[in-house]
C-alpha cells in the first residue's frame, strides 16, 4: 500500500517505534511491525531492517539527515547545444551520440548551427551517454508497422552458390557485402511495385541503396553495377538470401566474371544477413515507410532520397559493433566497441590510397548534416 506520508516524518515515526521494537518481544513485535508498514507503507523486510539497525545520531534532526543531491553540472546552454547535435544526428541513442559527438560539434561550427565557448565545448565533451539520455528524455515509440515478405526461393543453382552463416562473419577488411531487397508493396503484393537493393559492409557498416523499378536478375545487376560507382572500395565479396533474383545464372557469371565471391545465408535463417536486415530497418523503413510505392515518377524520387541518404548515413551515423560474444553458463555477456561512422571505420582500416582518402574527407568537410538532413525529409515528404 502506497503512503502519502512524507520522507521527514516517516523517520520521525521510526525514531518513536524503533526503541520499543527492539525492546519488545516476539508477539508485541509483530503487532508493532503489522501498524509500522500500514502507516508508512514501506516492504515488510525493508521496514524490519529499519528497525533493527542501529540508529543515526538522535540530536540530527530527520530533515538535516536526508543527503539533498548536487547541484547541476550542465545547465540550460550544455542541454540546447546537445540537442542540436542530437537532432542533427537524427535523436540516435546517447551511446552512438556522445563518441560521435568531437566530429559533429566541429561540423555543426563549421556550417554555422553551433557557437560554443571554450567552457561550453568542454562540457559538452566531457558529457556521459547516461547523462545525455536524461538531459535529452527521448520519446520513442514502441509500437512499428511491419511489411510483409516477397521472397520466392531460388531452388534451382543453390549447390553452386556455399552457405556463410552468421557465426562465419570475421572480416575485417572491407569489401564484403550483405545484400537484401526490400518489397514497396504496401499490404498487397499483387501487381508491379517498387524495390530497394540494400547492401551494407560487414567491416564499415558502410551501406548504399539502390531504387529498383522491379525485381529481376537484370535489374539486380544494374544496381551492383552503380554501387561498384559510388563506393569508395572494391567489393570482394557478396553474401544474399535465397531468393531467385540473387540465386540465378546472370549474377553466378557475373560475380565469376568480376572475381567476387558470392555465397548465401541458410532458408529461413534471417540472422545470416543480420548486417543488412538491421539496416533495412534503421534505413529503409525508417526511411521509406510501409507504403506502397510504384512507377516511374515515384522511382525516379526514390531514388533522389538514396542519393542523400548515403551521404548522412555513411558520414553522420554512428554505430557500434559486437566484436565480443562470451557465454558463462546460461548468461551471455556482449561487449560493444566505441560507436563510429561507416567513413571513420573506412578510414581507420588503411585500404584507401592517399587520392581516395583525401577526397572523402573533402566530402565530409563539406557535409552540412542539418541541411542534409533537412533535404532528407523535403525528399521524403516529395515522395
Amino acid at each position: 500500500m502506497k503512503s502519502t506520508m512524507s520522507y521527514g516524518s516517516k523517520r520521525e515515526l521510526l525514531d518513536r517505534v524503533a526503541p520499543r521494537y527492539r525492546e519488545a518481544n516476539l508477539s508485541q513485535k509483530s503487532l508493532i511491525l503489522d501498524e509500522f508498514i500500514a502507516t508508512t507503507g514501506y516492504a515488510r523486510k525493508y521496514a524490519i531492517r529499519l528497525l533493527t539497525q542501529p540508529q543515526t545520531d538522535p540530536t540530527l534532526t530527520p530533515l538535516t539527515r536526508i543527503s539533498r543531491p548536487r547541484p547541476p553540472i550542465y545547465g540550460p546552454a550544455v542541454k540546447d547545444a546537445l540537442t542540436t547535435a542530437w537532432a542533427a544526428a537524427n535523436f540516435i541513442c546517447a551511446k552512438r551520440l556522445v563518441p560521435f559527438l568531437p566530429e559533429l560539434i566541429l561540423a555543426l561550427e563549421r556550417h554555422g548551427h553551433l557557437t560554443l565557448t571554450n567552457s561550453l565545448r568542454a562540457q559538452l565533451l566531457s558529457i556521459s551517454p547516461a547523462t545525455a539520455d536524461r538531459l535529452l528524455k527521448a520519446a520513442r515509440q514502441a509500437d512499428q508497422p511491419h511489411g510483409i515478405s516477397t521472397t520466392k526461393a531460388g531452388k534451382l543453382l543453390k549447390h553452386q552458390v556455399p552457405i556463410r552463416t552468421f557465426a562465419e562473419w570475421n572480416e575485417v577488411k572491407p569489401g564484403f557485402l550483405e545484400i537484401d531487397l526490400v518489397a514497396h508493396c504496401g499490404n498487397s503484393a499483387e501487381g508491379s511495385y517498387l524495390y530497394t537493393l540494400t547492401l551494407t559492409d560487414v567491416a564499415t557498416g558502410w551501406t548504399e541503396c539502390q531504387a529498383l523499378l522491379q525485381r529481376s536478375q537484370h535489374t539486380v545487376i544494374q544496381a551492383l553495377d552503380r554501387v561498384r560507382l559510388l563506393l569508395p572500395f572494391p567489393i570482394l565479396g557478396i553474401d544474399s538470401d535465397n531468393g531467385s533474383e540473387f540465386i540465378n545464372n546472370e549474377l553466378i557469371a557475373y560475380c565469376e566474371r568480376e572475381k567476387i565471391t558470392f555465397t548465401r545465408g541458410r532458408p529461413y535463417k534471417k540472422n545470416d544477413q543480420c548486417f543488412v536486415e538491421q539496416k533495412n530497418g534503421a534505413m529503409v523503413r525508417q526511411l521509406i515507410g510501409y507504403d506502397r510505392f510504384e512507377g516511374e515518377k515515384s522511382y525516379r524520387q526514390l531514388a533522389e532520397v538514396y542519393r542523400a541518404t548515403r551521404l548522412y548515413v555513411n558520414f553522420f551515423q554512428p554505430s557500434m559493433k559486437l566484436p565480443v560474444k562470451t557465454r558463462k553458463g546460461s548468461s551471455l555477456y556482449r561487449k560493444y566497441d566505441q560507436a563510429q561512422t561507416p567513413f571513420q571505420r573506412l578510414g581507420d582500416a588503411q585500404i584507401l590510397t592517399a587520392e581516395a582518402k583525401n577526397q572523402l574527407e573533402e566530402v565530409a568537410r563539406a557535409l552540412d548534416p542539418v541541411q542534409l538532413l533537412a533535404q532528407l525529409q523535403t525528399l521524403q515528404n516529395a515522395l
